[in-house]
């Protein structure tokens, strides 16, 4: 195995003493650390991505000036911190190209940021429209958009399909709610997540 030696020069807080270091890495290590830089690349979920679901709220949200949209993808403890952050994008938006821009990044940051403590994982930014996303997360999407398993059907084992057909019949039947109705999105948004993590 190949090792790659680098002599690293270091220095104390004041600056007066200097340490040189030899720093050794073998190619298997630079390999195994490549590799999982290169797979975090592909979303196991699709609520941080710009091409995901909550985004496409959230840009429903702003475009019809109804935050109830966005507020089903978040707890109510967290509520009125969204419910600020919308009200001062909706008075900054249209004041300019720039304005807008910033005031949705925001936004998006920020209704990500709660969602994601809810689901009590890190927030790591909104990635870009195009980021991959599992093909898991993908055909249970399409499942919820056609209304069967159809699209998952050789992904899950056959003994994980009586648990997934309940978490999905769950999901169908709080699909429809008025979206003024904030708790009944919360529901929805709850069963939807389950059904997402089962997959």
């Amino acid at each position: 195995m190949k090792t790659i030696e680098m002599k690293v020069e270091t220095g104390n807080l004041n600056g007066n003493r200097k340490s040189k270091r030899e720093v050794r890495i073998s190619s298997g290590s630079l390999f195994s650390l490549s590799l999982l830089i290169l797979s975090t690349n592909v979303a196991f979920a699709h609520c941080d991505t710009m091409d995901g679901p909550l985004i496409a709220d959230a840009i429903k949200a702003m475009a019809q000036n109804n935050v109830n949209y966005a507020l089903k993808w978040v707890p109510a403890t967290n509520e009125s911190e969204i419910r600020d952050a919308f009200s001062l994008v909706m008075k900054v938006k249209d004041l300019s190209s720039e304005a807008k821009e910033l005031s949705e990044k925001y936004f998006f940051d920020i209704l990500v940021r709660i969602h994601r403590a809810g689901e009590g994982v890190p927030f790591t930014g909104v990635k870009p429209t195009g980021t991959p996303i599992d093909e898991k997360v993908l055909a249970a999407d399409k499942s919820i958009e056609i209304g069967n398993l159809t699209p998952l059907e050789g992904r899950i084992s056959k003994e994980d399909m009586p648990e997934l057909t309940k978490r999905f019949e769950k999901v169908m039947s709080l699909k429809n709610f008025d979206v003024n109705n904030v708790k009944a999105g919360r529901e929805y948004i709850e069963a939807y997540v389950q059904f997402f993590k089962f997959c």
